[in-house]
């Protein structure tokens, strides 16, 4: 496979590019409040490109040292199996590996990194039939060392997270948002291979059903939830990643997404913007978020909800109307539909439990990428 990871000048010229449109963003969101180390996440992960020499490509590894993923459906290229970002350490023998209610344990894992990423054109449209020799890419500012495999319009497994807003705020709407939920739950998850669980959240965060993928489960568990209470947004998220997302390890390879339903007012929490954030990341979680604010303009909690999407490489809807609620469902249910998977091993890798920063982009300038900010490499033993 030709990666074709070159052109110097264009990439340093559209992380520029990109640089400055993050900063607008940032600059937003700290007009309404003060984020300090958020805004680290940004800049860190927004710095101008070096020159990417052409990277060189490997077939899949041995399969004594990583185990066999089946080709996505409707893929043109081969894939290979691989950890994921929060997953890569020093490749070192693997010991063991367990399975209990779908979350998988592993003990050692490889440095290679699953990198999902959707890219639309300038009207927010799904590209789904670019190569790779049409992106450029820098981890931690530099060029991947190896490119294992890029697929289009991926298939791999979801592993979904609904987290419900049940505070007092959203009580208008709450029934309303529960029936686009399970809607949503019942389109998007596969009975084989996609497993979801739902959290409901006030002053505390609430398990209503565990990973399953029994639609007639999970809609027990949305229908459990009753409005009530204050709002620990940051709570919320920080629990779902570190308790019901970190444990998620391969094989098999997996997404892993949270639908965030929230006006994104927080007044509870211990843990921070920051906190949540963070242990996304390092979680490798990508937030969808759904704004619950019926207001006829966006305030705090719409910022908020936007940069946790963003730094993620999620995105944020807004719906205006109570109808529109179910359109936002579809819109993440197509995009889920519409990502591409590159594979690939980091050059210069330690597994020293610092942050990565991602730069990925298209060579055509009418295209735009969405993509996770970075990922916490782990720590050796």
């Amino acid at each position: 496979m030709d990666a074709g990871f070159c052109h110097a000048d264009k990439i340093r010229k559209m992380a520029q590019r990109n640089r400055r449109e993050e900063g607008a963003c940032i600059s937003a969101i700290l007009r309404t409040f003060a984020v300090s180390s958020l805004v680290g996440l940004f800049l860190c992960c927004s710095s101008p490109a070096r020159a990417i020499s052409e990277a060189q490509t490997a077939p899949a590894a041995n399969p004594a040292t990583k185990s066999s993923s089946a080709a996505p459906a409707g893929s043109s290229n081969q894939t290979a199996p691989s950890a994921k970002p929060g997953d890569q350490s020093q490749t070192a023998p693997q010991t063991a590996v367990t399975d209990q209610n779908g979350s998988y344990t592993i003990t050692t894992i490889v440095n290679e990194v699953n990198l999902i990423f959707t890219v639309t054109d300038k009207h927010g449209h799904f590209i789904r039939d670019l190569k790779a020799s049409d992106f450029s890419l820098l981890d931690n500012q530099m060029p991947p060392a190896e490119v294992y495999s890029f697929t289009q319009e991926t298939n791999l497994p979801l592993r979904v997270g609904l987290v419900i807003d049940t505070s007092s705020s959203i009580r208008s709407r709450f029934g309303f948002e529960q029936n686009a939920a399970i809607e949503f739950l019942l389109s998007v998850l596969r009975p084989t291979i996609d497993k979801a669980f739902v959290m409901g959240f006030d002053v505390v965060p609430d398990i209503t059903q565990g990973y399953t993928n029994n639609g007639d489960l999970l809609s027990t568990g949305i229908r459990k939830l009753a409005p009530g209470g204050g709002t620990a947004l940051y709570d919320a998220v920080y629990s779902a990643c570190r308790n019901q997302m970190l444990p998620l390890h391969g094989p098999p390879l997996i997404r892993k997404v949270l639908i965030l339903l929230s006006d994104g007012d927080d007044n509870q929490s211990h843990a921070t913007l920051d906190d949540a954030v963070k242990m996304c990341q390092r979680a490798d979680t990508t937030i969808y978020a759904i704004s619950t604010d019926d207001s006829p303009s966006r305030d705090r909690g719409d910022d908020v909800l936007k940069a946790m999407s963003l730094v993620t490489g999620g995105r944020a809807f807004y719906p205006p109307r109570l109808e529109d609620v179910a359109s936002a469902f579809h819109g993440i249910q197509e995009e889920l539909r519409s990502q591409y998977s590159l594979v690939y091993k980091p050059a210069d890798f330690k597994a020293d439990g610092a942050f990565r920063p991602i730069f990925l982009t298209s060579y055509d300038r009418k295209y735009k990428v969405r993509v996770q900010k970075g990922y916490f490499a782990p720590r050796s033993p």
